[in-house]
């Protein structure tokens, strides 16, 4: 993976993190009140969907090319 497929690997990762499961970072921040959340199994079902068809998405591309 190249350097810009990673960084757009990581931009997808991170707004999917943002708009299921409202986290502010991916980043370590070695603090547990801060890097620990409870997340409801319905948020976290929504995220791995959208991870899913995000990969999904991705390969039709790479096909389609």
């Amino acid at each position: 993976m190249n350097a810009r497929e990673e960084k757009k690997r990581e931009t997808v990762l991170w707004m999917i993190a943002k708009e299921h499961l409202d986290l502010e970072t991916l980043e370590t921040r070695r603090s547990d009140s801060l890097d620990f959340r409870e997340q409801a199994v319905w948020c976290i079902k929504t995220a791995l969907e959208a991870a899913y068809e995000a990969g999904r998405q991705a390969e039709l591309k790479k096909i389609r090319k």
